[in-house]
């Protein structure tokens, strides 16, 4: 196996692709932990707040390690899955974006 896809699996194994719900509005967010960050993602729009995603954009790359570990883990059934009440959206937010 190669290196890239080793990586993917670990993180998929590892439970680090989660799936946030906000309940009862059935909000998603969608975050992967990756080295000591976590990084909020949007599968169906192709989009990561990791750096290597938005370097990797402009230099015409399609897509980063934690978009590939989301489609993966999607895949399998490996995601996990946080429930949230709608109450704590803002905070969570609010914490996503102190993070970037």
């Amino acid at each position: 196996m190669n290196k890239d896809f080793d990586r993917l699996e670990s993180i998929v194994s590892e439970k680090r692709v989660k799936i946030h719900t906000f309940e009862p509005s059935q909000r998603k967010i969608w975050t992967v932990v990756g080295k000591g960050e976590e990084y909020w993602i949007d599968p169906e729009n192709n989009f990561c707040s990791c750096p290597g995603f938005y370097f990797g954009v402009i230099n015409g790359k399609k897509t980063c390690y934690h978009l590939e570990s989301a489609k993966l883990a999607q895949s399998q059934n490996q995601t996990e899955e946080i429930i949230f009440s709608d109450e704590e959206f803002s905070d969570f937010v609010s914490g996503l974006i102190s993070d970037l």
